[in-house]
């Protein structure tokens, strides 16, 4: 039996420093811009590139972008065309490079709303939740609810179950409606979307070992 470290933690692949970053953007609508946006504010890249099909739509949105980049640090912004993702499709990169952004979004809707029930920052709330994303399956990890590293659990044993007088379980479900309540209100989700994305980008990107919920192919893994 190996370390705590080596059983809690497999590495997939080498670690290696990369000095130059370049982000894509594949297509340009409200939720790719919101996504671009958010990476160009937190500086992530050294060159940004944007990716469409439709050309006219892409020039605007590259033009426009590139009339504020004196706002921005990014030294370079392009648009490039379809064959370009279709350059990447064929490239052979590994299955666990594409990951998916629901499950770091729906926890972080969790973080919020349980915030606001225990009057606390959101940052020092704490919990998982499982299952495809925005859809009623989702599972919350009742067991993994902290503060500060106090267990909600362990305070409130009735928690997430049919005897909790304090229906935890509609917290959950506000995890489950609020992105629909958003899209029929406002008519698209895209902010908060965008932002998930940036924090996972930004970890992988600066290499932050920092843990994040999102879904990808885990075939060879835990038996399967």
């Amino acid at each position: 039996m190996g370390t705590v470290k080596d059983q809690l933690i497999v590495n997939f692949l080498k670690e290696d420093l990369i000095p130059y970053n370049n982000v894509t953007v594949v297509e340009v609508g409200v939720v790719d811009m919101a996504c671009a946006i958010s990476i160009l504010i937190k500086d992530l890249a050294d060159e940004f590139t944007l990716l469409d099909v439709i050309e006219d739509k892409l020039k605007g949105k590259m033009m426009d972008l590139q009339h504020g980049s004196l706002f921005l640090r990014i030294p370079e912004i392009v648009s490039v065309d379809i064959l370009t993702y279709m350059a990447w499709k064929l490239s052979g990169f590994p299955k666990n490079y594409a990951i998916e952004n629901g499950f770091n979004l729906d926890c972080a809707r969790f973080h919020y709303l349980m915030a606001e029930r225990l009057d606390v920052h959101s940052s020092s709330c704490h919990e998982w939740v499982l299952g495809e994303y925005r859809d009623p399956s989702i599972v919350p990890v009742w067991i993994s609810l902290d503060v500060a590293g106090f267990s909600l659990k362990n305070l409130y044993p009735a928690l997430g179950t049919d005897y909790d007088s304090e229906h935890w379980k509609y917290v959950y479900k506000q995890v489950v409606e609020n992105a629909f309540e958003v899209i029929k209100l406002k008519g698209y989700s895209s902010w908060a979307i965008g932002l998930s994305v940036t924090e996972l980008s930004e970890s992988i990107m600066k290499n932050l070992w920092r843990a994040h919920p999102f879904s990808t192919l885990i075939k060879g893994l835990y038996g399967i």
